[in-house]
């Protein structure tokens, strides 16, 4: 019962990760994070491809691995949250302007508090 549930939710998050990609809000490799640990339990040869892809399987084993997301990740997760931060304090209405900068503040501390690689 274990292997298509996570086979199904394995896919999902492939697609998440994938729409993450072109929409800002949404995070690809987190997704994909997610995506290798229920195929890992359902469907090894498709873990393996996300683990081979050039881009996303260095940012998964370094997760894996070491519990460290890579410092360019950083940089982009720091710039795109900055942005969105700033776009939210001017565009949103009272008190719903604090939540993007509130967010990306607790979010940036527990970034910047993994290890790099």
């Amino acid at each position: 019962m274990k292997t298509p549930v996570y086979r199904t939710l394995g896919a999902l998050s492939v697609v998440l990760g994938v729409i993450g990609a072109f929409l800002p809000l949404l995070p690809t490799t987190p997704f994909l994070i997610l995506a290798a640990w229920f195929f890992a339990r359902s469907h090894p040869e498709w873990e393996e491809k996300l683990l081979a892809h050039p881009k996303a399987g260095p940012a998964i084993r370094a997760w894996r691995d070491h519990r460290a997301i890579p410092v360019a990740a950083k940089w982009a997760a720091a710039i795109m949250m900055g942005i969105s931060a700033f776009g939210g304090w001017y565009g949103l209405p009272e008190p719903w302007r604090y939540l993007p900068p509130c967010i990306a503040v607790v979010v940036l501390g527990w970034m910047l508090s993994r290890p790099s690689v």
